[in-house]
């Protein structure tokens, strides 16, 4: 089962996992650094591609106070946007996809996407797309996350997923982190027509409050998404050997705290 075959309501319950285990251990901090490159302006029109429950979102509403900033979301997921409409009535939310931005050319001041590119079936149209609606003068930033080499903690995270749960979820974990490459980052820009991309690597860290938490981040907050179910067994097979793998990450009040460098591609229109 994968989410077009999910109803609604475990769309919104998966989502809401995501929100609540994910959101403060790995996006929050993030929002802060793409809103920090982007630097908003009052009155700007902003885009976040890929929203998911609206980190980003909501992060510049409430940093911009009431400058009158305008933000969208747009996700395709309509159970990232229930929880996201939850938590923030600001923004407008819409659903759709990166490839077929449903805007006007040149409509945004600012678009931003947030681990987003490495899931779209066609990165240079989303490109593309992102670009053709952001007005003259505008800024595009887009955040990947760097390879499973310099991610300690997904790295060990894969190794262990399949040993105890099969090649398939390891390789499900693996996709997140297809981008790493800045050389393949650089072609892709340039195939999409942003000829003015700039790729850097900024760094920070995914700050768990325990193992079985980031365990449980995944296989209840995305893992359902593509089909993949696991049990308490494996679970906590899972856990048991994560903890040993990444003991040197874990402080004594059991915090898990690890390395989680990410790209940013960067334009200004």
């Amino acid at each position: 089962m994968t989410m077009l075959e999910l109803s609604l309501d475990e769309l919104k319950n998966t989502a809401s996992n995501y929100e609540k285990l994910m959101v403060p251990a790995l996006f929050e901090r993030w929002a802060e650094h793409v809103l920090n490159e982007v630097a908003l302006k009052p009155g700007d029109r902003m885009l976040d591609v890929a929203c998911g429950t609206g980190i980003v979102a909501r992060t510049a509403i409430k940093r911009s106070g009431n400058n009158g900033l305008s933000v969208t979301g747009l996700d395709p997921n309509p159970g990232m946007l229930a929880v996201a409409e939850s938590n923030t009535s600001g923004p407008d939310w819409k659903e759709g996809v990166a490839e077929e931005l449903p805007f006007e050319d040149e409509s945004f001041d600012v678009v931003v996407s947030q681990f987003g590119l490495m899931f779209f079936q066609d990165r240079p149209a989303a490109l593309r797309e992102m670009k053709r609606v952001l007005a003259p003068g505008g800024r595009l930033v887009v955040a990947v996350f760097d390879s499973l080499d310099n991610n300690p903690g997904y790295h060990a995270m894969t190794q262990v997923f399949a040993r105890v749960a099969g090649e398939d979820v390891a390789e499900a974990l693996r996709g997140p982190f297809s981008m790493g490459d800045t050389k393949e980052l650089n072609a892709l820009c340039s195939e999409s027509g942003l000829s003015s991309a700039e790729v850097t690597t900024h760094n920070d860290k995914a700050r768990f409050p325990d193992v079985r938490t980031m365990v449980l981040a995944d296989v209840k907050g995305w893992f359902p998404l593509a089909g993949i179910h696991l049990s308490d067994e494996q679970i906590d097979r899972t856990v048991h050997q994560l903890e040993s793998a990444l003991q040197k990450y874990i402080s004594s009040d059991g915090r898990l705290e690890f390395p989680m460098p990410a790209h940013f591609i960067r334009v200004s229109n």
